[in-house]
């Protein structure tokens, strides 16, 4: 157990659980680390510390200021959280199509709140591009600009890549990565594979995000759209660019529903959206890589998060989804056949 003096000593450090159902089903030992258990809930308190501390030691941010950030909600909530911790004050700019259960944690955190129309970035009315804006015409203002503040990637090579390294005793076979920045995927395999240049890493990418079509094809297409929230992305960023990627997956929303509610009723683990998409990633990695495995990915935040969306029939309904779960063998079946859907990098395949 650690004593703290504030809560940003609380951040890292988390807890690993083997999805004991499915690692059965598989063969492999598929492990979740609990990013939920950092104090604001996400496994993006991580980069929002990073991001501040390294901007403190250089000068760059001062006690006093106010950190300004776009986000989708999770790196609001972090940066709200280590702001106050560390004397400094909170804008955050979000897209209005987040879920409420967002809007009120950086609220509650003691952080001002601006939302925005969700638009193409593109557009200069873009959430991304009005935060930069706001922190520019304003001298006390800092724009964490978590898509290209490499701290952001650095927060995972010094702290969860070696956590990894250590909880899986130098064992690990498999990471499985969402990305939104490409922060932690970036981070955590460019540690991983200098322990170890055989630990394979996957991407698992929603629709609607252009990430798969990029490593497969060399550009951003995207097909449909998502619930999961601030994951995927359409364009070249710094921290993606120092990813170590040997596979990547598409999966749709669909999955997401039939394998949180798999998981919270074999285990009492409920998932978030991206959490979800992690673990449906780690499952076709274990299904095309057979047995004997050890796959580690992230529970990305608190599923409570998803409550509104992932967790809503209403919700599903009108996205034209179907609310009942496929049953867990036809969708290991299903898994099982796809590996025409998985793109590896040419050193991995």
């Amino acid at each position: 157990m650690r004593v703290a003096q504030r809560s940003t000593d609380l951040i890292g450090q988390t807890d690993m659980i083997r999805v004991r159902s499915l690692s059965e089903l598989t063969g492999c030992d598929i492990w979740l680390k609990l990013e939920s258990q950092n104090p604001g809930g996400s496994i993006k308190d991580r980069a929002a510390y990073q991001m501040i501390k390294d901007a403190m030691d250089s000068g760059e941010l001062q006690p006093g200021m106010t950190v300004v950030e776009g986000t989708a909600g999770n790196t609001g909530i972090g940066l709200a959280v280590v702001a106050r911790a560390l004397g400094l004050k909170m804008l955050a700019v979000m897209p209005n199509d987040q879920t409420p259960e967002k809007e009120r944690m950086i609220r509650l955190h003691g952080a001002e709140l601006k939302t925005v129309a969700p638009v193409p970035f593109k557009n200069d009315n873009h959430f991304y591009h009005t935060a930069r804006r706001i922190a520019a015409e304003r001298d006390d203002c800092w724009w964490a600009n978590q898509f290209e503040n490499t701290s952001n990637a650095r927060a995972h090579y010094l702290g969860t890549g070696p956590e990894i390294w250590q909880q899986t005793e130098g064992a690990v076979d498999i990471l499985v990565s969402v990305a939104g920045t490409g922060g932690t995927i970036a981070g955590n395999s460019m540690y991983l594979k200098e322990r170890n240049e055989n630990v394979q890493v996957w991407l698992a990418d929603p629709d609607g995000s252009g990430i798969y079509s990029y490593l497969k094809q060399g550009e951003y297409i995207s097909n449909g759209s998502s619930f999961t929230e601030g994951i995927g992305i359409m364009r070249l960023v710094e921290n993606f660019k120092q990813a170590r990627i040997d596979a990547a997956v598409n999966l749709p929303d669909q999955d997401l529903v039939s394998l949180s509610r798999f998981v919270r009723d074999q285990e009492g683990i409920v998932l978030g959206s991206s959490s979800a998409l992690n673990l449906a990633g780690a499952l076709q990695a274990a299904l095309l890589h057979g047995p004997g495995k050890t796959i580690v990915t992230f529970a990305c935040d608190l599923g409570e998060r998803s409550a509104s969306k992932l967790y809503s029939e209403s919700y599903l309904r009108q996205r034209g989804m179907n609310i009942e779960p496929e049953p867990i063998q036809e969708l290991l079946a299903r898994y099982r056949d796809q590996g025409e859907r998985v793109w590896y990098a040419a050193s991995a395949s």
